[in-house]
């Protein structure tokens, strides 16, 4: 069971870079990836919007195995910046998790 972490949320709510509540889990992003990667951005997305901070940090492989080519973007009916919300969860991992 992963418990939900109230200072996630808001340390995510509190940036300009990380705009997932437009996303409407229609699954394109998915359907597009070059990678084949079925996690990004759906599923971890909403992770981040409920505050399951576990269960962003269990996926830190996907997170960087992201090639960050757009094309999800690109396609995504709600304008979810979703290259720029990888890049946040990056910085977000580097700076609370590895401490770069």
């Amino acid at each position: 069971m992963a418990l939900v972490d109230p200072g996630f949320i808001e340390e995510v709510r509190q940036s300009d870079q990380f705009n997932a509540s437009a996303c409407l889990n229609c699954g394109v992003c998915s359907a597009v990836c070059p990678m084949g990667i079925e996690l990004l951005p759906r599923k971890l997305f909403r992770y981040v919007l409920l505050g399951i901070r576990e269960k962003v940090l269990e996926n830190i492989d996907t997170i960087y195995s992201c090639l960050l080519c757009k094309m999800c973007e690109v396609n995504c009916p709600g304008g979810v910046h979703i290259a720029e919300n990888v890049r946040y969860l990056r910085y977000y991992i580097n700076k609370r998790v590895f401490k770069l």
